[in-house]
């Protein structure tokens, strides 16, 4: 069973890390880099044996600006130091194991501090599709703590396990109660917020095997829907669309625009086809001959 852990990387390789790939010092340079993307990492990892003498560049150089400039200012402490944004992503029993990754990917390149909590006894949760998440720690230890943003994952029964969660509930609850963001994907929107309250009078989205679920009048048919403090998405494939468009409203849309970027998504959305990036015209001076074989 493969296993996603969120906290830690360990030598297996059914074994993996999101938290481990925020902040990786460059060999042979004093510049640490905040955040870069996986596929960057494995690049580095593979190009390590082969460096020549000369001076290693770093990876500052290859991250578009928005990305490597997330940390909003307008986060500080006591004595004026900028913090980064907090996020919490709640996981239990069912929930769907790509729209929680994604999230928590997204979020964290951006330069959120993403904490994933597990409303079950255990860490470990199962997933919908039999994939073992690790959770960073327990949700009954994210009761006094202030986010900037909580977004639910979908899939079931995950998003039952996540109603059913009472702390849960009453952080989410008085999160929205402050004006603060708040979102959910798939089953979560109609299984999850709507029995605690948190979509009332507010245009919402969800999948559309629960979409009878919502009140009639405020249910959109729409991959994206921004209703205020409450953001709304479908499934596991808008997920994407789900976690930028929480990016762009706690950090910019410059921010979000770098990484979509990054993750070529604007280039799957400019060139939705099969088209080659290197196309060759082929001719011949005789009739091709087709085998029967």
């Amino acid at each position: 069973m493969e296993t996603l852990s969120c906290s830690s990387v360990r030598a297996a390789p059914a074994k993996f890390s999101s938290r481990e790939l925020s902040a990786v010092p460059v060999s042979g340079s004093a510049t640490t880099v905040s955040r870069f993307s996986l596929p960057t990492m494995l690049f580095l990892q593979s190009t390590t044996a082969k460096r020549s003498s000369a001076p290693a560049k770093t990876l500052s150089s290859r991250i578009p600006a928005a990305i490597t400039a997330t940390v909003s200012t307008d986060s500080t402490d006591a004595v004026g130091s900028v913090r980064p944004k907090k996020v919490l992503v709640p996981i239990g029993f069912g929930s769907e194991e790509m729209e929680a990754v994604i999230l928590v990917y997204v979020l964290r390149q951006a330069g959120a501090e993403v904490t994933v909590a597990s409303v079950e006894p255990q860490l470990e949760v199962e997933a919908s599709s039999g994939t073992t998440l690790v959770a960073d720690t327990s949700i009954s230890s994210c009761s006094n703590q202030v986010f900037e943003l909580v977004a639910l994952p979908g899939g079931m029964p995950g998003s039952a396990r996540l109603r059913d969660c009472e702390t849960l509930k009453k952080i989410t609850s008085k999160h929205a109660e402050e004006k603060r963001l708040y979102g959910a994907i798939s089953a979560a929107p109609a299984v999850t917020l709507l029995p605690w309250g948190l979509i009332r009078k507010r245009q919402t989205t969800c999948h559309p095997a629960f979409m009878d679920k919502l009140p009639t009048f405020w249910a959109v048919k729409s991959n994206i829907q921004v209703s205020g403090e409450l953001t709304t998405s479908r499934g596991p494939g808008t997920c994407f669309q789900f976690a930028l468009s929480l990016v762009e409203q706690l950090f910019g849309e410059s921010v979000a625009k770098g990484i979509a970027e990054s993750l070529l998504l604007c280039a799957a959305a400019d060139n939705p086809g099969k088209e080659e990036f290197n196309k060759v015209d082929w001719s011949a001076d005789h009739t091709p001959y087709v085998s029967n074989h």
